[in-house]
């Protein structure tokens, strides 16, 4: 049975990318089950309701040589952690390439789109499947939050193209109502403790040259996307404190965390301490205040956010 998953501190694109693909795998003769690398985000339970599906189980240990197939990641420290121990046939993904290595060809897919559901539609359409209803939905769902419903700049001609074509499949007349109780969904917060809003939608990456070990960090960036970044901002204190145990108990050299104002297209970013700080006003050009830094309509992370950073980190050649 082929494991198939997205990365750690899944979103919804991670989560409903594993039970499609999972799904497409089967209809063409394969046995795979899709799973998850950690809690649900608010978001996604509301996508995974209305589609009639239960959440993917968690990933159980697997024992060296299984054969997985990964989903919307492709680096070593946003997957299992004995991820080099396992074999990896399959990659579908719409980020950049990562650490990964195999000791077989595996079959890889990637593409610069806004959402690893996009290139899924696109998999359907070439092994000439039907989409059915639920796996329109849950693909719909997936475009809809990677892309904040078209604002974030990963957005592309081919994941509007997804969305005009799921949209009668899954049934959904509103796309734009549709997409908001989405984004009601990811901000009704509540009483969450600040170290689970951290790592809700948080990843590891690693910046420097290998070359030249003595550049070498690794920092963790989070993002909170809502409607309502007025209550974040308010929690600052809590969520300071969180990224500093992060910062500690992952051994990091730095932790950011920005609150994306969704609906306005804006970027807060929490400063922790001056080592970020420092990062901040060099890499981007602001002058961060108050334990904040105004990053203006930077709301990508994939986009707009890691590759500054990493032309920050590498020294010029």
């Amino acid at each position: 049975m082929l494991a198939v998953f997205g990365h750690t501190n899944p979103d919804t694109d991670a989560i409903t990318s594993a039970l499609v693909y999972a799904r497409l795998l089967s209809r063409q003769g394969g046995e795979a089950r899709a799973y998850r690398l950690g809690e649900l985000n608010f978001e996604t339970p509301f996508v995974l309701r209305g589609a009639g599906v239960e959440a993917p189980e968690l990933l159980p240990e697997l024992e060296a040589g299984a054969e997985v197939a990964l989903v919307d990641h492709n680096e070593s420290a946003q997957s299992v952690p004995n991820l080099s121990e396992l074999r990896v046939t399959r990659v579908v993904d719409h980020h950049k390439l990562g650490d990964l290595t195999t000791a077989q060809p595996p079959y890889l897919r990637f593409e610069p789109v806004g959402s690893t559901a996009t290139i899924l539609l696109k998999l359907h359409r070439e092994a000439g499947l039907t989409v059915e209803r639920t796996d329109a939905r849950l693909m719909l769902s997936a475009i809809l939050s990677d892309t904040l419903h078209f604002r974030s700049p990963t957005t592309t001609p081919d994941d509007r193209a997804a969305v005009e074509f799921l949209a009668p499949v899954a049934q959904i007349g509103d796309v734009e109502a549709y997409a908001l109780a989405m984004f009601a969904a990811k901000s009704d917060l509540g009483d969450t403790p600040a170290d689970t809003l951290l790592r809700m939608d948080y990843k590891l990456f690693p910046f420097g040259d290998p070359a030249q070990p003595q550049t070498l960090q690794q920092w963790g960036i989070g993002v909170i996307e809502t409607t309502n970044p007025a209550y974040v901002l308010g929690r600052s204190a809590e969520l300071l404190g969180a990224m500093d145990r992060a910062r500690a108990e992952d051994g990091l050299n730095g932790v950011l965390l920005s609150v994306v104002d969704i609906l306005n297209e804006t970027n807060k970013t929490l400063v922790l301490s001056a080592t970020e700080e420092k990062v901040l006003r060099e890499a981007f050009g602001v002058e961060p205040r108050e334990g904040l830094a105004d990053l203006g309509r930077r709301i990508s992370r994939k986009k707009q956010i890691v590759p500054t950073l990493e032309a920050y980190f590498t020294p010029s050649a």
